[in-house]
């Protein structure tokens, strides 16, 4: 991720998103080749065939809830989804998603501020969240610079990996 500033169209999701829906456990020990086609598919069984690269998640409250599955952040970033943006995460989730290099923002209201397809503008350093099709605009947590240097070079392993070759 070389920027601070994403654009995506909009996947639209409740309260409580579990990563058990993110990730079914049914698919646990495949690979995420096959992982990632059943993402969601319990709430939204488009979701996993129709999201495209560069696509943004909204979420309400607590998302990626449930049991610790890295497997869950990991197959929302093979889908191609460029960021998640919700009310609040699971604690697990947002460490599991920042990790792999899949960006996540805090923000509330973004739920009853986006409607699926809408267009989103993400400031990931401000924490700025715009609904381009209504122009309103949301203030979300802004990410810690420590945490996009991680997310810039495509997670903590690579940023390990960098620091060893040094």
């Amino acid at each position: 991720m070389s920027d601070d500033l994403l654009t995506g169209r909009v996947w639209r999701f409740d309260h409580d998103i579990s990563t058990d829906v993110l990730s079914p456990g049914q698919y646990a020990v495949d690979p995420v080749e096959v992982r990632m086609l059943h993402v969601l598919e319990s709430v939204n069984a488009a979701f996993a065939s129709d999201v495209m690269q560069g696509d943004v998640v909204v979420a309400g409250r607590n998302f990626g809830c449930g049991s610790s599955r890295e497997t869950a952040a990991e197959n929302l970033k093979a889908l191609g989804v460029a960021c998640v943006v919700a009310e609040s995460f699971s604690r697990i989730f947002m460490r599991n998603a920042v990790a792999l290099g899949l960006p996540v923002v805090v923000c509330p209201g973004v739920h009853d501020g986006f409607a699926d397809g809408d267009r989103i503008e993400v400031e990931l350093g401000t924490g700025r969240i715009v609904n381009i099709e209504s122009e309103a605009e949301l203030r979300g947590d802004s990410l810690p610079s420590e945490m996009r240097e991680i997310l810039s070079a495509g997670g903590i392993l690579a940023v390990l990996e960098d620091q060893t070759d040094r």
